[in-house]
């Protein structure tokens, strides 16, 4: 089975309504005043990363590219926006009509970013790209936080794998993205099925406390499941003692038993107990499991126990104290009129307090060291230099209202694994500090 041609996996007859109200206003206002086929081009990009983190990771991008597809205003949605009267007649029979026909450059999935990074840039006319601000920055803002989160974990991990495990901490749609995006990040495994089934991502999962306190014993609820499940299962062991479920379950499985989890208690001192215990039960090829409210910080300080695996939930789907990335999505040029010869001319915001935005439709480039390590994020407007014109990040993801840029999911995977090795030892410290790559502009003023 093809997942790719499942849709969207929401009980709703579109995207078109993953939007703010002002977005079709605005797209009246244009019509009635003859600039809507202005030629346009939007760009999304943050102007920080959440406080302290060195780097942040693009996720998100494939399901953005299902959603723009999914951008439909069909009979249902045009009767409720007329029963609502949000927008006038014309304006109906424009969005009866909509498809998205513009191009759309960004980030590759997996690719990190810094500030001022344009991680998207969707072209067209003002009046088809401005309907997909909300849409795009709702999955790019989560996705790419839970991603970012995940990179870390993955990093303070080292070579043990992750399991996330969150689909009870949030939203029942948003646990699937979350999952997509921590296996964009590096996690190895889930638990979601519908993550599985959606995007072929690798599902695990054995029992809870409630099966052994189903049973009158904790040797019964361990030979159940040993009986059903083979002696390659993960044992839950601290649902009483530790010590005497960890002997429980060797008896039960005996030295072939695949792991044990330990879900609460000073995971450090515990998992160095139970490693002892396995290994005197003649157990030494059981792993161990670590659970319990984990984030990058907690998996770093376990970095010395003997741990084999880590399952991470509310942390990674909150992104670890940071759930969106902030980014805009912002306007940087037009044409002056609806010939779409016209030359675009590049615009921007001027405001206090820190929201100003680079007008200009931008390229973006990863300039390199002599030992070939990322020292500096350029971005520009006009001719890209000569010596980055091979280190541009921007690639074509919809032509002409074509989805060109679909990926089976590990592509992101791995291309994140190489972008993070290629920034400096720094960028995986978790100590609070500046991004690990400035961001230098040039423009055409500039003479770039």
């Amino acid at each position: 089975m093809n997942t790719a041609d499942l849709g969207l996996p929401v009980d709703v007859p579109s995207t078109a309504l993953f939007t703010d109200q002002y977005e079709l206003t605005m797209l009246q206002a244009a019509l009635q005043a003859g600039t809507a086929e202005r030629r346009s081009v939007f760009e999304v990009f943050t102007r920080r990363l959440p406080h302290g983190r060195r780097y942040g990771v693009v996720a998100g991008t494939g399901r953005v590219l299902d959603a723009v597809e999914n951008f439909r205003f069909d009979p249902d949605v045009l009767g409720f926006l007329r029963e609502r009267n949000i927008v006038d007649e014309q304006t109906l029979a424009w969005l009866a009509d909509y498809r998205f026909s513009g191009d759309v450059w960004g980030y590759p999935e997996g690719e990190v970013y810094f500030p001022g990074s344009p991680l998207l840039r969707v072209e067209g006319t003002f009046a088809e790209c401005v309907l997909l601000e909300t849409v795009i920055l709702s999955i790019l803002n989560h996705d790419s936080a839970i991603a970012a989160a995940a990179s870390r974990m993955v990093s303070a991990a080292g070579d043990r794998p992750l399991i996330e495990m969150g689909a009870r901490r949030t939203h029942e749609l948003a646990a699937v993205a979350a999952a997509r995006a921590a296996y964009v990040g590096g996690f190895a495994t889930t638990s979601d099925l519908a993550a599985g089934f959606r995007y072929g991502i690798p599902t695990v999962g054995t029992s809870a406390h409630a099966f052994t306190l189903l049973h009158d014993h904790e040797r019964d609820a361990f030979r159940a499941q040993v009986d059903t499940l083979g002696r390659g299962t993960t044992l839950l062991v601290d649902t009483y003692d530790v010590a005497e479920a960890v002997r429980t379950a060797v008896e039960v499985a005996g030295p072939e038993l695949g792991a044990v989890r330990i879900d609460s208690g000073d995971l450090l001192l515990v998992a160095h107990r139970v490693r002892q215990q396995l290994d005197e039960l003649g157990a030494a090829d059981t792993k161990i499991v670590v659970t319990s409210d984990l984030d990058e910080y907690a998996i770093a300080s376990l970095a010395a126990a003997p741990v084999d695996a880590y399952g991470v939930g509310t942390q990674l789907v909150t992104g670890s104290g940071h759930p969106t990335c902030s980014m805009v999505y912002k306007l940087v040029a037009r044409a002056e009129s609806g010939d779409p010869t016209a030359p675009l001319v590049p615009v921007a915001k001027k405001s206090s307090g820190g929201k100003t935005s680079v007008g200009g439709r931008k390229w973006a480039a990863r300039r390199l060291d002599e030992d070939g390590v990322a020292e500096a994020e350029v971005v520009g407007t006009g001719p890209v230099p000569p010596e980055l014109a091979d280190r541009q990040l921007l690639v074509q993801l919809i032509k002409g209202g074509d989805v060109l840029g679909r990926e089976p999911l590990d592509v992101p995977r791995g291309r994140h694994i190489a972008a993070r090795a290629n920034l400096p030892l720094s960028a995986t410290q978790l100590s609070r500090g500046e991004p690990v790559l400035p961001t230098e502009y040039l423009t055409e003023r500039s003479g770039s």
